[in-house]
C-alpha cells in the first residue's frame, strides 16, 4: 500500500520533470570536466605531426591550426619546460618560430587567409614568453614577436581593419573576425612587453564601433558587405574590446545585450561559425564573472561536454576535428586562469 508521504514524492518528482526537465542535464560534474579535458588533451598531443604541428580538414591552415592547439595545451598549464605536454608545445613553439618571415609574417605568404594563422600565434607565442625559463628562447621569441607586431602594423587597411591576407595583398580589404585576431594577437605581444604602437589598437577600436549597429550587432566589414549584425563576429568584438581595455558606456553595453539575446542560449541553430562565436563569448563571460558566467558555465559546459567523440575529440564543423578540440578545450580550461590573456 502507498503511504501519503511516498505519494507525495511521487507526485513532485513528477511535477519535477515535467516543468523543470532542463534542471538536471544543464549540470555537469566537475569531474566528467576534468575527464573530458583529458581526453581531448591527449587527442591533440597524439595528433600532432613529428614536425610539431597540426592541420584542419585537407592538411590546411598549419600555422593557425598549431597555434591554437598550442593554446589549449598551455591552458592545461604545461609549459615549454615544465608539465606534461612540454614537449608537445616546445615542438609547436619550433614549428611556428620557423614560419617566421623576414618581413614579420608568421605563416605562409601563399596561404589565401594567413592572416588568421599570424594573429592567433601572435597569442600563442605571446603567451609563451611570459613563462619562458630559457635566455636563448626568450631572445628569439622576442625577436619574431617584434617582427610580427610591424608586419600587422603595416598589413593594417586605411580603414583600420585587417583582411584575410595584408592591405597590399588584399587591394585594402577587410572584415571583423581577422580584424579582432590581429587585435588579440597584438594584446598579448603587448603584454609580454613586446612594442606595440597605440595608434595601430586605436584604429582598429575605431573600426569595430562603426561596424557596430543601433542593435548592437557588428557586421561583417565596414563597407556593409554581409547584410546587419553577426552574432560570432558580434562576440569576438566585444572580447576584444575588453582586451583592448575598452569599457566605454556607448558601444560596449549595446554589444553586450546583442550577444544575450543571441547567444546565450548555446544552441547556435539560427547562425553558422559555433565554435567561433563561443569561443570569444565564453571569454567575455568567464571575465564578467558572477552568476551570469556560473549559469552560462552550466549550459556551455554541458553541451561540450556531452558532444566530445569516443576518442576524445571533438570531431565537428567543416574546418577539422583539431580546430573544434582545440576551441572546446580552450572554452572548457578558461576557469583555471592559467593565461595571461584569458585572466579575469
Amino acid at each position: 500500500m502507498i503511504t501519503s508521504t511516498v505519494l507525495r514524492s511521487l507526485v513532485v518528482a513528477v511535477i519535477a520533470a515535467v516543468v523543470w526537465p532542463n534542471v538536471a542535464s544543464a549540470a555537469v560534474r566537475d569531474a566528467d570536466v576534468d575527464r573530458a579535458i583529458a581526453r581531448g588533451l591527449e587527442w591533440l598531443a597524439n595528433h600532432q605531426s613529428r614536425l610539431g604541428h597540426w592541420t584542419a580538414n585537407n592538411n590546411q591552415y598549419p600555422t593557425a591550426m598549431t597555434a591554437l592547439a598550442g593554446i589549449a595545451l598551455l591552458s592545461e598549464g604545461s609549459t615549454t619546460v615544465q608539465g606534461k605536454y612540454a614537449p608537445n608545445i616546445r615542438r609547436a613553439v619550433g614549428y611556428l618560430v620557423g614560419r617566421s618571415r623576414t618581413n614579420g609574417l608568421i605563416g605562409a605568404s601563399d596561404d589565401n587567409r594567413y592572416t588568421y594563422g599570424h594573429g592567433f600565434s601572435m597569442l600563442f607565442l605571446s603567451q609563451v614568453l611570459g613563462e619562458e625559463e630559457d635566455v636563448e628562447r626568450r631572445e628569439e621569441l622576442v625577436e619574431v614577436l617584434s617582427k610580427a607586431v610591424v608586419f600587422t602594423g603595416q598589413a593594417q587597411t586605411k580603414g583600420g581593419g585587417w583582411g584575410y591576407v595584408s592591405a597590399k595583398d588584399g587591394s585594402d580589404f577587410d572584415e571583423g573576425s581577422t580584424t579582432i585576431t590581429q587585435v588579440q594577437g597584438l594584446r598579448g605581444c603587448r603584454n609580454a612587453g613586446i612594442p606595440v604602437p597605440k595608434e595601430i589598437v586605436d584604429k582598429a577600436i575605431d573600426y569595430i564601433k562603426k561596424c557596430t549597429g543601433p542593435d548592437g550587432g557588428v557586421r561583417y566589414n565596414l563597407a556593409g558587405a554581409g547584410g546587419g549584425g553577426r552574432p560570432p563576429i558580434t562576440a569576438a568584438a566585444i572580447a576584444c574590446l575588453f582586451n583592448a581595455g575598452d569599457y566605454d558606456d556607448e558601444y560596449v553595453p549595446r554589444i553586450l545585450k546583442y550577444c544575450h539575446r543571441n547567444l546565450d542560449k548555446v544552441s547556435g541553430e539560427t547562425f553558422g561559425h559555433w565554435h567561433y562565436a563561443y569561443y570569444y563569448y565564453s571569454q567575455v563571460l568567464y571575465r564578467e564573472g558572477g552568476k551570469e558566467w556560473d549559469t552560462y558555465r552550466g549550459k556551455i559546459f554541458q553541451k561540450i561536454v556531452s558532444e566530445a567523440g569516443a576518442d576524445g575529440g571533438w570531431n565537428q564543423g567543416h574546418i577539422g576535428t583539431v580546430y573544434t578540440t582545440a576551441i572546446n578545450l580552450t572554452i572548457l580550461q578558461l576557469p583555471k586562469g592559467v593565461l595571461p590573456i584569458y585572466q579575469r
